[in-house]
Parts: structure tokens; C-alpha cells; sequence
């Protein structure tokens, strides 16, 4: 029996998808591989911004199940904190 593969697909914000589409971004299929889901708090960068996982929606669509990721809004490296 083969393992199912994991689909993830990233819900940008309409200010977020502008600003990928103006600076040419593709966004890379970063759970590719992996047999863990992305969970809400979870981080990620793309083109020198951070990204937070805010929520998550299981769903059937046509080719079999998708994780919809819903993300907040960017914020520069420099203005993230930790801690």
C-alpha cells in the first residue's frame, strides 16, 4: 500500500497575493515530502517575509483531499519577534 501524499494548498491574503504577483514569487510546495500537516502557530518565510499558519480546513475537491492553509498576514524578518 503506498502512503497518501499530503496536498497542501497556501490561502494568502488579497494584500499578500498582490505583493507575490508584483515581486514574481512562486511559492514552493514546502510540505512536499512530509507526513506531518502544518499546524496553526507554525512559521515560514518567503521572499524575506514570515508568514504564520492561522487556521486549517480539510476538503475533497476532484483529485482526492486538500489541506487548505490559512495564513496571516507578512511581516518583514526585521520586524518579527520572538520570544
Amino acid at each position: 500500500m503506498n502512503p497518501s501524499v499530503l496536498r497542501v494548498a497556501l490561502v494568502f491574503n488579497p494584500e499578500d497575493q498582490s505583493w507575490m504577483r508584483r515581486a514574481s514569487l512562486a511559492v514552493p510546495d514546502f510540505w512536499r515530502g512530509h507526513g506531518v500537516a502544518p499546524l496553526p502557530g507554525d512559521v515560514f518565510r518567503l521572499g524575506g517575509r514570515q508568514f504564520t499558519v492561522q487556521g486549517r480546513l480539510w476538503e475533497l475537491d476532484g483529485e482526492g483531499t486538500v489541506l487548505r492553509v490559512f495564513v496571516g498576514s507578512a511581516h518583514a524578518e526585521s520586524d518579527s519577534v520572538f520570544g
